[in-house]
């Protein structure tokens, strides 16, 4: 198999073996700590412009089926992990880790000490880096990294969320609004469950979501998708904060990961972008004297300071560095959380937090 190799911005360079499509790509390289479940995470829209470098040893060992994606292509650049199984189980249907990135022209390197890349990640933050085969173009690389903006100096969300309305009509009660800035195929599901649900634009217009009707039924409340990139981008701050205040104030509204950090800048708080974020299964949380192990994905965070006066708190944590995991309004039916709550299996415990969304579109409160 063919060399491949991943250059990071400070000239570090780690050589490795190709498996998925060969091809260069560039982006900002993360970590994340799962042990399977990775052809959801690559799916899912936040890893928008990331490569992605798997902190477990052996990646690939069972086949991927498409039922499992998050989206319908893979959002991540590149994938780097330690060691690509070849021989993987075959209990489920689908295609070899190796075919999968193929198909959606994603490269891969195996063979690297992810360990080291890691390390050098969570001491300095995240950096920017490449996939490249030719050994001899690295220097210059190298230079065109040093130069590269970083993904979320553009407006990603508008690169991945919907671009027109979609109606599920389930026969229910109660009928939501899905803002998707970056919506998975789980939070789809999660709310259908327990809601008709709306999907609309990142970018929609508050009042036509206030008055839309689905079968004659007014929409209800509002849910705000997680997504990619800084929550306080220009085009964001412009077309979707003042859109979600005016929600805020007219309907309940539940946020995860970038939804939370826009409901604290749409009531006058402030984000910040974490030195390596937070990508894995395997998060705890602190919330009501409980620790929950979350799943999350996000390299943004809300200021816990800058909620003073805002009408918001914090009402969730994370153990491990304490930073802000979850907020709600003191008067209003508004709440978000930075993890992702979705009924699937390492998440099923906080799947309560959808419970408590539709407790706020029946009542009115939390």
């Amino acid at each position: 198999m063919a060399k491949n190799y991943l250059v990071l911005d400070d000239g570090t360079v780690y050589e490795g073996t190709s498996f998925g499509y060969e091809t260069e790509a560039f982006g900002e390289v993360v970590f994340t700590t799962e042990e399977c479940g990775y052809q959801k995470s690559l799916t899912d829209p936040s890893y928008k412009g990331n490569i992605v470098v798997m902190t477990f040893p052996l990646i690939g060992n069972y086949l991927i089926h498409d039922e499992w994606f998050q989206s319908d292509k893979v959002q991540a650049s590149a994938v780097i992990c330690k060691e690509y199984c070849t021989s993987p189980s075959t209990m489920y249907p689908g295609k070899t880790f190796d075919q999968f990135l193929k198909d959606h022209k994603i490269p891969g390197i195996t063979g690297v000490d992810t360990r080291d890349i890691t390390l050098k990640i969570r001491d300095n933050g995240v950096m920017m880096g490449a996939v490249t085969q030719d050994e001899k173009a690295i220097p210059e690389i190298v230079k065109k990294l040093k130069k590269m903006p970083r993904p979320d100096e553009s407006n990603l969300v508008a690169e991945v969320s919907r671009k027109s309305v979609k109606e599920f009509d389930e026969g229910k009660e109660d009928t939501v609004a899905l803002l998707d800035f970056g919506e998975t195929e789980a939070t789809v599901r999660a709310l259908r469950m327990r809601f008709n649900v709306v999907a609309f634009p990142y970018d929609t217009d508050a009042d036509t979501i206030i008055n839309y009707k689905l079968n004659g039924k007014n929409i209800k409340g509002v849910h705000l998708s997680n997504g990619p990139g800084n929550p306080a981008h220009p085009a964001i701050t412009e077309k979707v904060i003042p859109n979600v205040r005016k929600l805020a104030e007219k309907l309940p509204v539940f946020g995860i990961g970038l939804g939370c950090q826009l409901i604290a800048l749409a009531f006058g708080g402030k984000t910040y972008k974490m030195k390596f974020g937070h990508h894995g299964a395997n998060e705890p949380v602190l919330y009501e004297n409980r620790t929950y192990i979350t799943w999350q994905n996000h390299n943004y965070a809300v200021d816990e300071k800058s909620l003073e006066g805002t009408g918001l708190v914090a009402d969730q944590f994370n153990v491990n560095d304490k930073s802000v995991e979850g907020v709600r309004h003191t008067k209003l039916p508004v709440f978000a959380a930075q993890y992702q709550p979705e009924t699937t299996a390492e998440t099923w415990e906080t799947s309560i937090l959808f419970d408590r969304f539709a407790k706020a579109v029946k009542e009115g409160r939390i």
